[in-house]
């Protein structure tokens, strides 16, 4: 991966079609919430479909917990969607087949000429894009288990909620004052809050 994507630095924003071919932004998927990048080979790859398995079941706890998922592969929309749907996912597959991210990111797995994908990547991603952690998943075992992104998404949620520690000094005085915009969802109007989910 390119020495310039660490911790600390901001990830691109890539823009790209989705399993429905609308064209989609990190930015904008992303919201203001801790966000987790999946960059895979695609759905051929049995090592992909074994964690997506896996990330089914997170993103469910990661929706009540205000946090996104994105897989991006270098598949068509056709077999984005294909992949999207035999897994049981239901948040966003970006599809990649000019290898746009592969080529900027410099993640080409030059070991499989044959279908050309990228070398898996796992970004967790605090808000505006900011990279928290990398994980380089060429081997199944270097992915990080489910725990490992929920101590990651843990981490980031303190990071990016003011309102993580509800008995912090000061909030209750907010909360009674009607200062609603230090608390999470309340600060937006429902409308808004559906309107960033997928």
């Amino acid at each position: 991966m390119r020495t310039d994507m660490v911790p600390g630095a901001t990830f691109p924003d890539y823009e790209l079609s989705d399993h429905t071919g609308k064209h989609r932004t990190l930015s904008k998927l992303q919201g203001g919430d801790p966000m987790i990048v999946v960059l895979g080979r695609g759905g051929f790859c049995p090592k992909d479909r074994r964690q997506t398995e896996g990330l089914v079941q997170l993103h469910r706890e990661m929706e009540v917990g205000y946090c996104r998922l994105v897989t991006v592969t270098t598949d068509n929309i056709t077999q984005t969607n294909e992949y999207r749907s035999g897994a049981g996912a239901h948040w966003p597959f970006l599809s990649d087949p000019r290898r746009i991210v592969q080529k900027d990111l410099d993640i080409a797995e030059y070991t499989d000429p044959l279908h050309n994908p990228m070398i898996p990547h796992v970004v967790v991603l605090e808000p505006r894009l900011r990279i928290h952690k990398i994980y380089n998943g060429y081997w199944f075992f270097g992915r990080p288990t489910i725990e490992e992104l929920r101590q990651d998404l843990r981490a980031v949620s303190m990071i990016c909620r003011p309102d993580w520690d509800i008995t912090a000094p000061g909030l209750k005085t907010l909360w009674n004052q009607g200062r609603k915009e230090h608390f999470y969802p309340y600060g937006k109007a429902y409308v808004e809050t559906l309107g960033e989910q997928d």
